[in-house]
């Protein structure tokens, strides 16, 4: 049908069903993701770092209603192609709900949202929006991923700003000690929380105070250096005020107090500068998206089979979701090793050296001893068994060492090759020690070897071990999946590798075997 001119009667109605579908289109989103959605805003009521999200909705329907006098003149104009994208969101939603990863389903699901508006109200419309579509983002609660390199870098500029300042440094890991006490870069000192902060209304601030693309990329990356080099002067600040006051101050509640009157200060004078480059909104640009006259061939029958369509898509994870369902037991699990390992191991009646790994609700864990020859090596073996976002075994709050550990903490942590079986694979190696010793004592640290075992495959990377899971539940097996910890005391004769070592190498085989049978039994 060839295009015509709408009528200001015709645009009206038009937008009125249009709207009608879009609000029918995002509920019925919302509805089949709920626990996705739910799960988001229970992270950011629990969670300092993601409180900001509560007001991201609310911003984006504000960013949407500014440019209403624009977009009521363009004609609302269902695009089908963009279905395709929508059922990608979708799928890697699915994909992300089998390996039970909240980043993955939340973002999936934010793209659904987004992506709904351009599919029922054209390409038109979602353009002139773009901005507000893509702020939605920042509802998402990601980020914490960057914890470990954030500290390790807000670590390495305390420790060589000390040094600058001329104060002695020993530095093991996270912990480092100076004449006047013990200090430790905890999840707190890492700066994510002034990061994701900075970065959400460093970005709306550019897209509300300049209209080059060249000046809002700038400062947004702006945005994302200040905050961090700011925790990194204020961790240093910290560090320094209680050196200086004999830990009297910096060193409970004002720490806290203190970082954030820096940080308050640092923004207030980054937006202030960002403020004296600031570009006023053009009346000419801001109505140049209305100038021409809305023609189109749009339709109700158009509408609906668009609407229809993006619903039965966004449906497809459930229909999905019932033709991969294994066959997976339900009732409790039981796992034992037995007295004697190898050809000599045996169980150690000892305690297991006052260290357990910090694995969150596992189906069934192995924690004990074995001994041969004056060597002892603790084994940690935790079992996991329909995992979901309860209960799995790569997770973020599972750790050798919990962050709220007052008796251990890691000193170093790298790699090491190690042969299980017939096979030589990369372990994780940590080197574990006590947060009171000086840094120079050495009696009592213990070396660990930490490696995931999924369904009978052994890897040491949480990327390619949650893929193997999701390999597993997509082939209609399960997600039977654990992780294996063998640890030592260092200063034992021989050494822990060397204790390690032979351990493995001797016991591998039977605990492959004792796995791979917990997998088959109900």
């Amino acid at each position: 049908m060839p295009l015509r001119a709408l009528t200001p009667d015709e645009l009206a109605r038009s937008w009125r069903a249009t709207s009608l579908a879009l609000v029918l289109a995002l509920a019925w989103v919302l509805l089949l993701y709920r626990e996705s959605a739910l799960a988001m805003v229970a992270i950011w009521a629990r969670s300092d770092t993601f409180a900001h999200a509560f007001v991201v909705p609310p911003i984006v329907l504000w960013l949407v209603w500014r440019r209403r006098a624009q977009l009521v003149q363009m004609a609302p104009r269902a695009a089908f192609p963009v279905l395709f994208a929508v059922a990608g969101a979708a799928l890697l939603w699915w994909l992300g709900e089998l390996a039970a990863v909240n980043a993955v389903t939340q973002l999936a699901l934010t793209a659904l949202l987004v992506l709904t508006v351009p599919a029922l109200l054209g390409l038109q419309v979602a353009r002139a929006i773009a901005f507000p579509l893509g702020f939605l983002f920042f509802a998402v609660p990601i980020g914490e991923f960057l914890l470990p390199q954030l500290m390790q870098w807000t670590a390495d500029f305390t420790v060589a700003a000390l040094r600058i300042s001329g104060i002695p440094v020993y530095r093991e890991g996270l912990q480092f000690v100076i004449p006047s006490g013990n200090w430790s870069v905890v999840d707190a000192c890492s700066g994510i929380r002034y990061l994701i902060a900075s970065l959400t209304v460093g970005t709306l601030f550019a897209y509300l105070n300049y209209q080059s693309s060249r000046r809002r990329v700038l400062f947004m990356l702006v945005s994302l250096f200040v905050p961090v080099a700011a925790n990194w002067i204020r961790a240093y600040l910290i560090v320094i005020i209680g050196h200086l006051s004999g830990n009297r101050l910096a060193a409970g509640v004002d720490h806290l107090i203190y970082g954030w009157l820096f940080f308050g200060v640092v923004i207030t004078l980054m937006f202030a500068i960002g403020a004296h480059w600031a570009e006023p909104d053009s009346p000419a640009a801001a109505g140049a998206l209305g100038l021409a006259r809305p023609r189109t061939s749009h339709s109700a029958t158009r509408l609906w089979l668009a609407t229809a369509g993006l619903g039965f898509v966004v449906a497809l994870p459930a229909l999905l979701g019932w033709l991969v369902v294994p066959d997976v037991p339900t009732g409790p699990m039981m796992l034992a090793t037995p007295q004697r390992l190898g050809s000599d191991w045996l169980a150690d009646a000892a305690s297991p050296m006052d260290f357990k790994p910090a694995f969150q609700n596992p189906s069934a864990e192995v924690h004990r001893v074995y001994s041969r020859s004056g060597r002892s090596v603790g084994l940690y073996l935790g079992y996991y068994r329909n995992q979901d976002y309860k209960r799995k075994l790569v997770s973020s709050d599972n750790r050798l060492v919990a962050a709220s550990d007052t008796n251990w903490s890691t000193a170093h942590s790298g790699s090491s090759d190690v042969l299980f079986g017939s096979n030589k694979l990369s372990t994780r190696s940590t080197e574990l020690g006590h947060p009171s010793q000086s840094g120079l004592q050495q009696s009592g640290r213990l070396m660990a070897w930490q490696i995931y075992w999924i369904s009978g495959t052994l890897t040491s990377s949480d990327y390619l071990a949650k893929a193997y899971s999701v390999w597993s539940r997509l082939t209609g097996r399960r997600d039977d999946s654990a992780v294996l910890v063998f640890y030592a005391e260092k200063d034992q004769e021989g050494g822990a590798a060397a204790a390690l070592e032979a351990f493995v190498r001797d016991s591998y085989t039977e605990l492959d075997a004792l796995l791979s049978a917990a997998m088959v039994r109900p």
